[in-house]
C-alpha cells in the first residue's frame, strides 16, 4: 500500500532533531531502522504529519565502557550489538535475545533503541532490559533525563518519551562474576514475534540462588517483571525453580489471540522461567 504524504527532515544532531520534534507539536514520528514504522505508514494505521529521520546522526550509535556500566547508542542497529564485544562479553543476555529478532535483513537495519521506543510488548529487548535493570537516556528540549526500565512503558506501544523527546541511549549495567542468564521463547515459527519469552538473570552464591530478575515479553499490553517468582527464589537452592516458576504468571494479564489463549500464555511462562532460570543457575 501507498502511505499517507508527510513532510520528511532528516536532521545531522540530536539537537536539530530535539527542535524538529518540538516544533512538529504531537504530529510527528521517529524513524531510527524503519522496521516497525514503515510498515504502519505503509497500513495507513499512522498517520503523522512529520517523520523526523534520525538515521544520520553518528552520535547516536556505538557501544562504550563506562565502568559499571555499558551505554549502548539508540542507532545501533541489532547486527551490531549482536556482535559486539562488549556486549558479548559483560552483557550476554543482551546479545542472546538480539539474536532471536526477526532475522538478518531485519537485524541489519532495525536498531535496539527504535525497538525500545517502539514499546511492543511481543519484543524481545523489552523484558531484557526490564530484567538487566537498564536505564533510559532522554533527551528534550529541556535537557537530558534518564529514566529505569521499570518506568519507561507505560500501556501498549506507549512510553513515557514526550512527542519532543528522543530516546538517546540505554545504559546497561554489567553483568559480573557469579551471574547467569537466558533469554527462552516461544514461538510459532522462525523469526516471528514471541507467543512468550522469558529474560532471566540470576546471582549464583554458595550453591544457592542470591537474587533473580525476571522478565516477560508478550504477558500484558508491557512488558513485566515476574515479581512472585523474583521472590520466591532469593535465598533458594536449585531445586526450589520449579515452586518458585510456578508463580511466574501471577499477576499476568496476556491477551487471547490466534497464537493461544491467555491460559495458554499463563502456562507457558512457567514453563519458560522454570528453564530460563535453571540455564542461568548452572551457567
Amino acid at each position: 500500500m501507498i502511505p499517507p504524504s508527510f513532510e520528511y527532515v532528516r536532521p545531522g544532531s540530536v539537537e536539530e532533531a530535539v527542535s524538529a520534534l518540538a516544533s512538529s507539536g504531537d504530529d510527528a514520528k521517529v524513524m531510527a531502522g524503519g522496521q516497525s514504522l514503515i510498515p504502519l505508514l505503509r497500513l495507513r494505521l499512522s498517520y503523522p504529519e512529520v517523520v523526523v529521520d534520525v538515521g544520520r546522526i553518528e552520535a547516536l550509535r556505538g557501544v562504550r565502557d563506562e565502568g559499571d556500566h555499558l551505554v549502548i547508542g539508540a542507532m545501533t542497529t541489532h547486527d551490531e550489538v549482536l556482535r559486539d564485544p562488549l556486549v558479548r562479553t559483560h552483557c550476554g543476555l543482551i546479545a542472546e535475545a538480539t539474536e532471536t529478532v526477526a532475522d538478518p535483513a531485519v537485524r541489519h537495519r532495525g536498531t535496539f533503541g527504535g525497538a525500545l521506543a517502539h514499546a511492543d510488548p511481543a519484543g524481545d529487548l523489552p523484558a531484557v532490559a526490564l530484567a538487566l535493570d537498564a536505564g533510559f537516556v532522554i533527551e528534550g528540549p529541556g535537557g537530558r533525563r534518564t529514566v529505569p526500565a521499570s518506568e519507561f512503558f507505560l500501556d501498549y506501544l506507549q512510553t513515557v518519551l514526550g512527542p519532543d523527546e528522543l530516546l538517546v541511549e540505554v545504559r546497561v549495567p554489567k553483568l559480573g562474576a557469579g551471574w547467569g542468564y537466558r533469554y527462552e521463547k516461544f514461538h510459532r515459527v522462525a523469526q516471528s514475534w514471541a507467543i512468550v519469552g522469558v529474560a532471566a538473570v540470576v546471582q549464583r552464591s554458595n550453591g544457592s540462588i542470591a537474587s533473580a530478575r525476571i522478565g516477560l515479553t508478550n504477558m500484558g499490553a508491557t512488558p513485566l517483571r515476574a515479581s512472585a517468582t523474583e521472590q520466591a527464589l532469593a535465598g533458594a537452592d536449585l531445586g526450589s525453580i520449579g515452586d518458585a516458576a510456578g508463580h511466574a504468571a501471577d499477576g499476568t494479564s496476556p491477551a487471547s489471540d490466534l497464537n493461544g489463549a491467555a491460559d495458554y500464555r499463563q502456562h507457558l511462562a512457567r514453563v519458560l522461567t522454570g528453564r530460563a532460570v535453571t540455564a542461568a543457575a548452572r551457567a
